[in-house]
C-alpha cells in the first residue's frame, strides 16, 4: 500500500523542477520530448506529476553524464514506450564505445612509448643489416630519404607518400635532387603513424593525434593530456554505473 500511496502522490511542475534544480519549462520540455511519461491533468488543465515522474527524471539526469544528452533521451523514450530491449541496446552501444575509447587510449600510449628509443637515437641511427648500405643523411642536414625510412618502419615508400598526402608527415624536398627528406619530427610522426596503423586505426583517426604531437613539440608534453583522457574515461564509466542504478529504480517503479 505504501508504494501505491507514493505512486499516487501529486506534484506540481514547480515541485518536480525544484527537486532537481530545473525550471518548470525544462520539465515541460522533457515531457514533450518523451523523456518523462505523459502527465495527468487537473480539471483546470494543470499538469500533475507522481513518484513515477520523479524516478524518470532522476534516471534521465543520471544517464546524461555517461551516455550524452541525445543517447539518454533515446533511452528514456524507448523505456517510456515499452521498448526496454531497445533501451538496453542503446546502453550496450555506449559501453562498447567506452571500451573502444579505452583501447584507443592504450594504443596511443603504447605508440608514444615506442617513440622514446627512436627519438633518443635520432633519425640517422639505422638498425638492421639491410639498411647499412643505404644513404641516411642529405647534405649533413640530419634527415632521411624515403627509402631508408620505409625500410626502418617495414613499409613501402608508397605508404609514406600516402601518409604525406593525408597530412601525417611533412617531408621537405632536397633542393638539388628533389628527393623527400624526413627530419627528426617527420621520423617521429611516421613511427607513431605506423604503430597506430598496426593497431587498426584509420588515417583520418590518426591525423588529429599527429597534429597534437606536432603542436606539442613531441610526445612528452602529452602526458598530462593522456592522464586527463584516462581520468575522463574513468568518470564516464562511473557515471554509467550511476545511470544504470537510477534507470533500474525507474524500471522497478514502472513495474
Amino acid at each position: 500500500m505504501g508504494r501505491n500511496l507514493q505512486s499516487s502522490m501529486q506534484l506540481r511542475p514547480i515541485d518536480l523542477a525544484r527537486g532537481h534544480g530545473l525550471s518548470t519549462q525544462a520539465i515541460r520540455n522533457y515531457e514533450e520530448a518523451g523523456i518523462l511519461p505523459a502527465a495527468d491533468r487537473t480539471p483546470h488543465g494543470y499538469r500533475t506529476y507522481t513518484r513515477l515522474h520523479v524516478r524518470a527524471l532522476s534516471a534521465f539526469l543520471a544517464l546524461v553524464p555517461g551516455h550524452s544528452h541525445q543517447t539518454a533521451t533515446s533511452i528514456m523514450r524507448a523505456v517510456n514506450r515499452g521498448a526496454v530491449d531497445e533501451a538496453f541496446r542503446l546502453i550496450d552501444e555506449s559501453h562498447a564505445q567506452l571500451l573502444d575509447d579505452r583501447r584507443t587510449l592504450q594504443a596511443v600510449e603504447s605508440a608514444l612509448r615506442d617513440l622514446v628509443p627512436t627519438e633518443a637515437s635520432g633519425p640517422d641511427t639505422v638498425s638492421g643489416p639491410d639498411l647499412v648500405s643505404e644513404p641516411t643523411a642529405v647534405s649533413g642536414a640530419g634527415g632521411m630519404f624515403i627509402g631508408p625510412l620505409a625500410g626502418r618502419l617495414g613499409v613501402r615508400p608508397a605508404t609514406l607518400r600516402k601518409w604525406e598526402r593525408a597530412g601525417l608527415v611533412h617531408p621537405r624536398r632536397d633542393p638539388l635532387t628533389g628527393y623527400r627528406v624526413y627530419d627528426e619530427a617527420d621520423v617521429r610522426d611516421a613511427r607513431l603513424a605506423h604503430q597506430l596503423r598496426r593497431g587498426g586505426y584509420l588515417l583520418e583517426q590518426i591525423a588529429p593525434l599527429i597534429a597534437q604531437v606536432r603542436g606539442a613539440g613531441g610526445p612528452a608534453p602529452l602526458e598530462a593530456a593522456l592522464c586527463d583522457w584516462r581520468g575522463r574515461l574513468s568518470i564516464r564509466g562511473r557515471a554509467m554505473l550511476a545511470g544504470a542504478a537510477e534507470l533500474e529504480a525507474y524500471l522497478r517503479e514502472r513495474g
